[in-house]
Order: C-alpha cells, then sequence, then structure tokens
C-alpha cells in the first residue's frame, strides 16, 4: 500500500521449524519517553539482528518528506533508538515484546543515524492487514470533498474561532459529502463525535473508516454550527494532468499578475471549466508569493464576488480597496483538481 509505506508479506516455513511469533502491541497506549527497542539489519546482511535502545521522542509526525515516495498518510512515532538504512522494515518493540511500530525512516543528511527515527504505528497497521491480505490492495472510505490546513490568514478571512478544523475547499458531485449537504467554505471541527485538530489528522481519521460508515460532523457555516451525517463510499480512482503555462493578457495587483481564461485553454488541460482568471505571475517580494497560491492557479472568486473574467476580477479587487480590507479571499483551483481558499495580506 504505498500511500502508507505498509507490505504484507508470505513467508513459507518448514512444519518443523522453530519460530515465535511477536505479539502486536497497541500504539495508542504508547507515550513520549516510554523506552522502545528497534530492531533490523542495519547496512548489511553480516549486521542482521541489531538491537538498539531508546525512547519515544514525540507522536504524531506527520507532512515529513523523503522524496517522491513520501507516504500520503503520516502519523509516525519518532524516537531516537538508533535506526539505519537496513532497518526499514524491522520492528520497534516496548519493553514487554509487543510490536508499537515498523520502523519506516530517518532524518539524516548523512544517510546514517542522528537520533530522528521514524516508525509507523503497528495500529495503522492493524486495520489494514485484512484488506491486504483478502484483496491485495486497501479499501478507504471517501467523503468526497477537498480539504484544507486554517492557516492564520485564513481564520482572521474567515472570522474562525481558532485554528483547528480542516476547511472544505471543494465538495465533489454526487458524494458522500454533496449527499450529506456540505458546501464549499465550510469548517470540520467534528468528525464522528472527536475533534478535527488539523489537516493531517483528519485524512487519517476518514483513511481509519470503513467504507459504508455512518458518520456525525460538527460544521462551521456562516458562523453558526450544524451537524450533518454522512455515509462513506469507497475511494475512487484519481486523475492527473499538466499544470498550466501562462500565455497573453496579463494584469497585476499586489504582485499578482493574472489573464483570463477561455475555453480553448480549459479543454487543453482538462478543466470542465470556462470561467476564472490565470495567475500568470507572482512578484517574490509581494505579500502573495507566502501565501498558499501558485502560478497557473486559477482564481475563481474574490472575497464574495464570482470571477469570470479580468473585467470581473478587478472590478472585485477595486471593491475591496474600497472596503478597506486587510486581508484578501480567494477560491482557487490548483489544476486538475484541487480547490481550495487561499487568504493573502493586503498591505
Amino acid at each position: 500500500d504505498d500511500k502508507t509505506d505498509i507490505a504484507v508479506i508470505r513467508i513459507v516455513v518448514d512444519k518443523d521449524a522453530d519460530i515465535s511469533i511477536a505479539p502486536l502491541g497497541d500504539s495508542d497506549w504508547i507515550e513520549v519517553g516510554d523506552w522502545v527497542i528497534a530492531i533490523g539489519n542495519p547496512f548489511s546482511e553480516n549486521l542482521r539482528g541489531t538491537v538498539t535502545t531508546g525512547v519515544v521522542s514525540a507522536k504524531g509526525r506527520a507532512n515529513l518528506n523523503f522524496g517522491a515516495d513520501s507516504p500520503v498518510y503520516q502519523d509516525y512515532i519518532q524516537t531516537d533508538a538508533a535506526i539505519n538504512p537496513g532497518n526499514s522494515g524491522g520492528p520497534l518493540v516496548d519493553i514487554h515484546g509487543n510490536v508499537i511500530g515498523i520502523n519506516a525512516a530517518i532524518s539524516s543528511v548523512s544517510g546514517g543515524n542522528i537520533g530522528i527515527g521514524f516508525a509507523i504505528p503497528i495500529n495503522i497497521v492493524k486495520a489494514l492487514i485484512d484488506d491486504l491480505i483478502d484483496k491485495g490492495f486497501v479499501e478507504r472510505a471517501y467523503l468526497g470533498i477537498l480539504p484544507q490546513k486554517i492557516t492564520p490568514a485564513l481564520q482572521k478571512s474567515l472570522d474562525l474561532p481558532n485554528l483547528e478544523g480542516v476547511l472544505i475547499g471543494k465538495v465533489e458531485s454526487n458524494t458522500p459529502a454533496e449527499k450529506a449537504g456540505l458546501k464549499k467554505r465550510d469548517v470540520i471541527i467534528e468528525f464522528d463525535d472527536e475533534p478535527v485538530k488539523n489537516l493531517n489528522k483528519f485524512r487519517l481519521m476518514v483513511a481509519n473508516k470503513q467504507v459504508g460508515d455512518k458518520i456525525s460532523m460538527k460544521i462551521i457555516r456562516d458562523g453558526k454550527e450544524l451537524t450533518k451525517t454522512a455515509k462513506l463510499e469507497s475511494f475512487p480512482e484519481s486523475s492527473v494532468a499538466s499544470k498550466p503555462q501562462s500565455t497573453d493578457d496579463e494584469r497585476s495587483w499586489l504582485g499578482i499578475e493574472v489573464k483570463s481564461l477561455d475555453s480553448d485553454f480549459a479543454r487543453q488541460f482538462n478543466l470542465n471549466i470556462d470561467k476564472g482568471v490565470i495567475v500568470s505571475k507572482i512578484d517574490i517580494s509581494s505579500p502573495a508569493y507566502d501565501s498558499n497560491l501558485n502560478v497557473g492557479d486559477i482564481i475563481l472568486e474574490l472575497g464574495d464576488e464570482e470571477i469570470e473574467s479580468t473585467k470581473d476580477y478587478f472590478k472585485a479587487v477595486e471593491k475591496m480597496k474600497d472596503d478597506d480590507t486587510d486581508s484578501m479571499l480567494l477560491y482557487v483551483l490548483t489544476p486538475p483538481q484541487f480547490y481550495h481558499y487561499v487568504a493573502i495580506k493586503v498591505q
């Protein structure tokens, strides 16, 4: 399963083989400071069965970049037990011999151990084992939204009480989310009676559910709390498209240059839209450069105004200048299908 970097391997042994099976523990019960033991084959087969000890340094590590193959779902246990190349796939056990994680990666410039290793919690593994054995793949639950992290700028623009929860950038059509009545710009603060702390936790919450589960969600919409219920479905296949390139008719404000989007351009990149303006350039000295806005993004809304052309865009800009606001909220499509909000400080 490439989204978690977990595989199930079948081992065939002789009937009389003397082997022991390591019991799987409960990774939710471990705490920072607990002693742990890492077992593996660092560097070469000649060092097989190497045992190192350390403590749990942190839990819930996410958004780590291990290269192009970095797992989508991350909730790592961090440990200072020595983990080196070749240890990956070995067990991380507690002092009672229970496997509480699978050693997965290290953070190191040299490639050797510097006391920062990561293990996949065994509870994530246990949730996937049956699917991998029975089906050969993981059937994940699907809600049908494009969620995004709530930044301080978005919190201020949307007048939210704190940074917790996830902002809905888009609700896909004919999905559990649409059937439940969720809308873009809603903020999900509870999922199945559990508080949504951040984007990574929310992704794990959905991924850990089963297809067919009915879940309740508490949301904030226009400053009011509402409750919605959805029945999760199976995760569909996703598509990938090229990033658009800018062409002519560029105009600028706040360091953002935009151009009109026409139907030919939309078809070229398989976009099911014929309105909006394309971000063709961002000044590196502008506040927009420090936001989540990128060249090639398509601006669909500015504040509460829908944007169909550059004329609409600059009309909305002038209105925003008259309102003397200190932040600009954009609703953006990052091709091919990432709909999200971007807040930019107005200087």
